[in-house]
This record gives C-alpha cells, structure tokens and sequence, in this order.
C-alpha cells in the first residue's frame, strides 16, 4: 500500500510540474480574459487549459476519482470514493499582471477526508507536498511550521475580494494582527500562503472567504508540517464549501 501511495503523490507531482511549464510559457497576449461574479474575479483561457490538462492526466493515473475544478460549472460530490479538487491557476491576477506569485493546487480526498495535497509555484520552481500522516515537504525536504509567537512572526492575509461585504472586516482584522506581529504581508495566493505558513515563513493566514479549491491541498500540508487549520471562528474547514480559512504554527 505504502509503495502504491508513493507511486501515486509521484504521478501527481509530475503531472502539476509538466502544468507548470503551460503557465511558464504563457503568451498573455494571446490570452482571452473573462470576468466570473465577484470583484477582479478573473479567469483566463489559461486557467481553463491548465484544467483540461491536469483532468485528463489525473483521471488517467486515478480513473474512478471524481474531478471537482474551480473552472467547472457543475461540481461533483466528493462524499465517496477519491475527489480531485483543483484551483489551475490560484492567483489568477497576478498571473494575469505577471507578478510571478501564482500556484497550482491539487488536493486529493478520500471519502470527503483529505488524503494528499500538491501545490506548485512554478516561477521559484517550489513544489510542496504532503500524504496524510507522512509529513509535508518541499522539492523533497521535509518541512515544519515556526516556533515564534505571533509577537515575533509574520502575518499574510487575503481580502476576501470577491465579496464586498467581507473588504472591511478583513482589513480591520489584518489591522488587529498587524499590531500584534512583526508584520503583515498580502501576496494574492491562499494556496502559497498556507504553504508559506508550513514552510515557517510566516506564522499565520486568514482569509474571510475561499473556495474549497483554494485551501484542499495547502490545508493538509500546513496540518502534517505541524500546522493548524480551522476556520475563522475555530470550527472545522469544509470541503464541500466554502468557508473562512484561518492557519497558524498552532502556537497563536
């Protein structure tokens, strides 16, 4: 079993890092852009190609999982069996103003309970990756969240920007911990923030509101980096909907 898990985290690697070399070579002049609901809620052809590669791929290594995209229109439940939930391109708009801050993210569930996370960055050419109870890791090492406190750490933050109702509270509450921290930082990537926080570079993320595909994967690496992951409020994260994400090295 352990040899046909490490056979399948390896072919999901391979084929996020083969979907990387699209985004890489982007010609974004060449790039048709759409407007979904929400403000600068963008999707490009981009996106959409990245998606149809990595289903295609992925449904070939694991055919009997369902493939639940963020560029899909109907989602599949992911209740039973193995679920692929994937965000082709998180940080759409700074891929779309080439601000080199974007990832794929791949997240792997097993009856609806997270099994295996992948997130790619492929401008630094970082892969993160985690198996439930065997650890995360970055191209190969493994990693761990901080030990700093909140006083001595670095805060990231999203701003919930499809939802105008949540612009405020985000700020006010990225005020609140700006003024207990050494910092904060906003990069336009949920899924290389939660990795940022398992790799102890920063100490912890919030943001309002995702989307499932934003946080599958990274939520698993930062939980077996030694992280924590709950919602805003301290229930548990839903994958079935969207929710408030806040991670942290579990010791804010």
């Amino acid at each position: 079993m352990e040899e046909m898990n490490k056979k399948l985290i390896d072919d999901i690697i391979n084929i996020v890092r083969e979907c990387g070399t699209i985004i890489l070579n982007a010609d974004r002049n060449k790039s048709s852009i759409d407007e979904k609901a929400g403000h600068a809620n963008f999707v490009t052809s981009y996106d959409k190609k990245v998606q149809e590669r990595l289903k295609e791929k992925l449904l070939a290594v694991l055919p009997e999982a369902v493939f639940v995209g963020e560029e899909e229109d109907v989602h599949a439940s992911i209740e039973k069996g193995y679920a692929f939930i994937v965000d082709p391109i998180d940080g759409t708009t700074n891929f779309i103003k080439d601000y080199h801050t974007s990832a794929i993210s791949v997240g792997l569930t097993k009856d609806s309970v997270q099994y295996m996370g992948v997130v790619y960055n492929p401008y630094l050419d970082e892969m993160f990756y985690a198996q439930k109870g065997n650890g995360a890791y970055l191209n190969g090492r493994r990693i761990h969240v901080s030990d700093n406190l909140l006083k001595d750490g670095i805060v990231i933050f999203g701003t919930a920007p499809y939802y105008e109702e949540l612009n405020r509270a985000s700020f006010e509450l990225a005020y609140d911990y700006f003024k207990k921290s050494l910092d904060i930082r906003r990069s336009g990537s949920a899924a290389l923030d939660l990795c940022s926080v398992a790799a102890g570079r920063a100490e912890l993320f919030f943001e309002l509101r995702l989307s499932p595909w934003d946080y599958a994967a990274a939520s698993l690496i930062v939980e077996e980096a030694g992280g924590k992951v709950t919602t805003v409020e301290g229930e548990k994260i839903t994958l079935g909907e969207s929710c408030s994400v806040l991670a942290s090295n579990a010791k804010n």
